[in-house]
């Protein structure tokens, strides 16, 4: 499959700023299962390149002299192909108990705790099919509903609020996954949503497996409780939002600030977008 994706965030102030730095990961990880086409970025001020230590490709922003908004765009096209069974076969860099080390937004609280005793019974199960239940018992604990909480939202406050968005599923999934002792990292990107109601800008999760054929890492989209497939292009992994966010950043000056984001992902038949 191909997608067209192009993504704008705009941060307008009602006053000048003097500085900002943003750090942005909005260039597809180079992996098997998808091969960037054309990937373009525009913005204003300086930007510097690099690869973090979980293998994102990323770019720090730095915008000097007084300003007024920051305009944030990145346009391409990503060739995506399915996983077979949602294993991912690259080659790692980190071992995978990197990714059992809890942090503020996905600690398994003695609620997350008495949670996963019921949803993944079987304490030494590492299979995709316990996984993908566990996927479905969190949606069904957890309801979508944009707009429930903030990107701050621990994975306990979600599950007590009893809803929540992508994020929000998946650091609850991977909160249970570190009370049992399992690798789970963080996934941030994009997905064809079709005619889904869930935003083109998404976030799921990557497991790790043990089972008679195969050890290492399958894809779980969390929200929509399936195996990742040819329709999401990866931007990022890491332990939580925080460390694979698309854009953060902090500002010295500004006043107030008014966030517009826009995404727009479609497949691409016949070399023409559908967006």
């Amino acid at each position: 499959m191909q997608l067209s994706i192009k993504h704008q965030t705009n941060y307008r102030y009602t006053a000048p700023l003097a500085y900002t730095i943003q750090q942005l990961r909005l260039t597809p990880r180079l992996e098997s299962h998808q091969r960037v086409l054309s990937w373009h970025m525009h913005t204003s001020g300086h930007r510097h390149g690099y690869t973090d230590a979980y293998g994102n490709l990323c770019h720090t922003l730095t915008i000097n002299g007084v300003h007024k908004e920051v305009a944030i765009v990145v346009q391409g096209l990503v060739e995506t192909t399915r996983p077979h069974l949602g294993r991912l076969m690259d080659a790692e860099t980190l071992p995978p108990l990197v990714f059992t080390v809890a942090t503020r937004l996905t600690e398994p609280s003695p609620t997350i705790r008495e949670f996963v005793a019921k949803a993944l019974p079987d304490a030494s199960s590492f299979h995709t099919r316990e996984l993908l239940a566990l996927a479905e018992q969190i949606c069904a604990a957890v309801a979508y509903r944009s707009g429930s909480t903030i990107v701050t939202t621990s994975a306990d406050d979600a599950l007590q609020l009893g809803s929540g968005v992508c994020q929000d599923h998946a650091h609850l999934f991977i909160a249970c996954c570190h009370a049992r002792g399992i690798p789970a990292r963080y996934v941030s990107g994009y997905i064809d949503p079709g005619n889904t109601e869930h935003a083109a800008s998404h976030a799921w999760v990557d497991v790790w497996v043990c089972e008679k054929l195969f050890a290492g890492w399958v894809s779980i989209d969390v929200t929509h409780a399936r195996l990742m497939s040819d329709a999401y292009c990866r931007l990022a992994v890491g332990r939580d939002y925080d460390a694979a966010a698309p854009v953060r950043g902090v500002r010295h000056g500004g006043g107030n600030e008014m966030l517009s984001v826009q995404v727009q992902i479609a497949a691409v038949s016949n070399g023409h977008s559908l967006v």
